[in-house]
């Protein structure tokens, strides 16, 4: 209960409270009205009365937000680890984009509850350590041969749900926050070299594949880059097109869906390049098919898709997952070294580094968000373009 009464003070009404907070501390505050004592008195009153159930109001709400908390603590004492993270997708899945919650649902779905159910059937999160999660990581490392880069993004998944636990105030500390992670390896990925890629060209003409595999290669957009090319976003004219749709497949409560995005990955995904005359041509040819399949197919063509360059002969759009399952069949059957189709996007950045294009240029042709990014994955390959600038100068080098 909060008790008050009028005090004067300096020919002014002072309004004085008298209440225990939440926490058990008496409270003794003062605080002036602002009104003179002369004439003021059922005002200063009025404004007594108002104090009182003001800080009344406060203290119920703290009150009651200090029980809900005590009672998660309680609860949190009892809740399995496994049903946690469980728990923790569900309050996520509709505040996070769907390509994100599918990546925390696979890892956390498909790894995390596996292994834990199976180890540590009963782990309490309350009783969740530092050793239960580095046992977790050494297992994934050891007996499944991941790499060091994936514990890493699962180590990531599991250490925002417990800060969210930590928030909550249903474990005391974040046991993820304490964990020793592996070194991360530097990234080399494998790519074709001129020639090999001339082979490549020469092999998918006329294949389905064909405009996917030209544009990972020449321009090195990434798969969901080239499924949302649009023929809105190429401007004939001034000689460009720009990357600012992409569509990706991904698969949510068991069933694949298409997720289309009026932006590309990042901010600097969204960038404009030039449209060089063989791929303006080949452009203008698909263009003049699809509008030939059109007429031919009439009410059978599909017109959903009428914006999108990538379709079949009766205007579907060709699905990403394709790409990647076609891609290693053309490889095979014409006896071409095996990569993945992203790794065509490698080649692309090799071919730009090799003949000496800066690699703050790479960074913005690929749209990466970070130079540093283009520099930790190419590392490889500007280092051997500094060690053929060595051997270039090898012959000034003064004999000793």
């Amino acid at each position: 209960m909060v008790a008050g009464h009028l005090r004067e003070k300096d020919g002014y009404y002072h309004i004085v409270l008298c209440y225990t907070d939440e926490f058990g501390v008496y409270r003794k505050p003062s605080k002036s009205t602002g009104l003179k004592v002369k004439g003021n008195k059922k005002k200063a009153e009025a404004m007594l009365l108002e104090a009182r159930r003001r800080i009344t109001d406060e203290l119920e709400k703290k009150k009651n937000e200090l029980e809900r908390e005590k009672s998660l603590i309680s609860n949190s004492s009892e809740i399995l680890f496994v049903d946690y993270m469980t728990n923790w997708l569900m309050t996520i899945k509709n505040s996070i984009e769907v390509s994100t919650f599918v990546s925390y649902e696979m890892s956390i779905n498909k790894r995390v509850i596996p292994y834990f159910n199976n180890a540590f059937p009963y782990l309490k999160l309350s009783e969740l350590t530092v050793e239960h999660l580095e046992r977790y990581y050494n297992y994934e490392l050891n007996t499944l041969k991941v790499s060091a880069n994936t514990i890493k993004h699962r180590h990531a998944n599991i250490h925002k749900a417990l800060n969210a636990a930590v928030k909550k105030r249903m474990i005391a500390y974040n046991p993820a926050s304490l964990v020793e992670l592996p070194k991360k390896e530097t990234f080399k990925g494998q790519f074709y070299n001129s020639k090999e890629l001339d082979e490549l060209f020469k092999v998918i003409k006329g294949d389905p594949a064909e405009f996917g595999i030209i544009v990972g290669a020449f321009y090195g957009l990434r798969r969901s880059e080239i499924i949302g090319l649009k023929w809105s976003s190429v401007d004939f004219e001034n000689k460009t097109f720009t990357i600012d749709h992409t569509v990706v497949q991904l698969t949510v409560d068991g069933k694949t869906t298409l997720v289309e995005k009026n932006r590309a990955k990042n901010k600097s995904s969204r960038r404009t390049l030039p449209l060089v005359k063989p791929f303006e041509d080949l452009l203008i040819k698909m263009k003049k098919e699809q509008e030939e399949n059109r007429r031919l197919c009439g009410n059978s063509y599909c017109k959903d898709y009428l914006d999108y360059i990538y379709v079949n002969e009766i205007g579907e759009r060709i699905k990403p997952n394709y790409l990647t399952q076609h891609f290693p069949i053309i490889l095979e059957k014409n006896n071409l070294k095996k990569i993945r189709f992203h790794d065509l996007r490698h080649s692309c950045a090799s071919l730009l580094i090799s003949n000496g294009v800066p690699i703050k240029q790479v960074s913005e042709w690929l749209g990466h968000s970070d130079i540093s990014t283009t520099a930790n994955i190419y590392v490889h390959l500007t280092m051997d373009s500094k060690i053929e600038s060595a051997n270039a100068i090898l012959g000034f080098y003064p004999t000793i």
